[in-house]
């Protein structure tokens, strides 16, 4: 509950510091639950309601092909094939090529293949307990993208026991689909929200700027520490607030898991915002920016043209790499 509170509040940021005059055509909205978060896409300049329709039609149609907590998934398929192959659709083989390819970029510090930790760690249900060492070092040891094996439309894990997990990727996708077929229907200004990543289609009707708000990390839920402009663009945020649990003895373990030790990032950061043209490439490089630290993520952001990130330290200080 406290994850979607948070999200619940971001949706109240953008909407606040989106403005609410934005023209004489009044916006149309919809809400959502896909992707274990909340959805809500806003449009300001149709009032054409099947266009939300469709767009939720997509997002159900997308979470039961890629989401490994649906039975008959796609992904779910191959994580139950024991080593065998399995066809996929387009969709899904893309969204693994795209992920192998992160996967490479950023060293395995975005692994899709982190679903033993993730399943391990269990933050979603978690009642405070750290999983035994020896679990851990297992899990660990079936994390490594290079066991796909994509032919096509036929994926193969070279280890048995690994497992993908697109939580990182998926909503970034989505989002992408999303505004390539609200553009293709003439779309000029919305803003979709999946849970976090946000995404602008052009700007406000009036022609001013859409704003985004990013929220203090383990603030009281109301507060923004910046916020940044947003006209046609992504802001997808990845932190150590967003979905966590404190142990008996205070400590917070948060979700983004450290491929190579087993166990949450520890890197001085309480959350990196990516800026950039696709959510896809802001969902994949937060995460993967939070577990490399300020120094490796930030060479790995200006090694990227067209895409800038902000980190937020521990101490609440915001480096940006856009100065």
């Amino acid at each position: 509950m406290k994850y979607i509170s948070r999200v619940l509040v971001l949706f109240l940021t953008v909407a606040l510091l989106s403005g609410c005059s934005l023209g004489k055509k009044e916006p149309i909205s919809k809400t959502g639950f896909y992707f274990d978060t909340v959805i809500r896409i806003t449009i300001y300049d149709s009032d054409d309601i099947s266009l939300l329709e469709q767009c939720f039609a997509y997002c159900e149609a997308f979470e039961n092909t890629v989401s490994r907590h649906k039975e008959n998934s796609e992904i779910a398929r191959i994580n139950n094939a024991g080593g065998n192959p399995v066809t996929v659709s387009d969709v899904t083989a893309t969204l693994l090529q795209t992920g192998i390819v992160y996967g490479e970029l950023t060293g395995g510090a975005f692994d899709i293949t982190v679903a033993p930790l993730s399943i391990l760690w269990d933050f979603k249900n978690n009642p405070g307990k750290v999983p035994p060492e020896d679990a851990i070092a297992s899990a660990r040891s079936h994390v490594d993208y290079r066991n796909i094996q994509i032919d096509g439309n036929t994926v193969t894990l070279k280890d048995p026991e690994a497992a993908i997990d697109l939580g990182g990727i998926a909503k970034g996708y989505m989002a992408d689909t999303l505004k390539k077929y609200l553009e293709e229907q003439g779309i000029k200004s919305a803003i979709l929200n999946l849970g976090g990543n946000v995404l602008t289609i052009g700007t406000k009707p009036d022609g001013s700027s859409f704003h985004i708000g990013i929220q203090k990390p383990f603030g009281d839920g109301n507060s923004t520490i910046t916020s940044v402009v947003a006209n046609d663009s992504s802001v997808v945020t990845s932190g150590s607030y967003e979905r966590y649990f404190q142990t008996e003895d205070g400590t917070i373990c948060h979700h983004i898991l450290d491929t190579e030790t087993g166990y949450p990032c520890d890197t001085g950061l309480f959350g990196v915002t990516i800026l950039s043209d696709k959510s896809v490439d802001g969902d994949a490089l937060s995460t993967a920016c939070f577990a490399l630290g300020i120094e490796k993520g930030r060479a790995l952001i200006e090694s990227i043209d067209g895409v800038e990130a902000l980190f937020v330290t521990e101490d609440y200080e915001i480096i940006d790499t856009r100065n």
